[in-house]
């Protein structure tokens, strides 16, 4: 049976545009993309804290989920300006994921659903 996990700060995705951040089936958990949209909606122009922010919305997924990016196994992650931010991205990134690292697929995309929105997050995690 299927749980969908809604942190309070993002309900509003689930009631304006009817998806769950996140859905627990058995011991996985699959998460909808996050972008560095803060809750209120706005996003930084900056790509290093738009970054940032975005790992910090899986961290509250996770969280709320009761796990954390050591109980992520994949993780894909979708990119306006692939190579141009690519470094700035992996930094961050490895802030937040350690080894023993998840599968990770990095694709290049012309936009994301938010206006300058440059990263989408997207991870599956297993709880052991």
């Amino acid at each position: 049976m299927k749980k969908p996990i809604i942190p309070k700060e993002f309900s509003h995705y689930y009631n304006d545009w009817h998806f769950a951040p996140a859905v627990k089936i058995d011991k996985f958990v699959f998460f909808s993309g996050a972008t560095g949209t803060r809750p209120d909606r706005s996003i930084s122009s900056d790509p290093e804290a738009q970054f940032r922010e975005a790992f910090e919305t899986v961290l509250l997924y996770l969280t709320e989920a009761t796990l954390s990016f050591d109980d992520v196994v994949e993780m894909t992650t979708y990119h306006v300006s692939l190579r141009k931010y690519f470094d700035t991205f992996t930094k961050v990134k490895d802030e937040y994921v350690k080894d023993p690292y998840p599968a990770w697929s990095a694709i290049g995309v012309s936009e994301l659903i938010t206006e300058g929105a440059l990263v989408e997050i997207r991870v599956i995690a297993y709880r052991s």
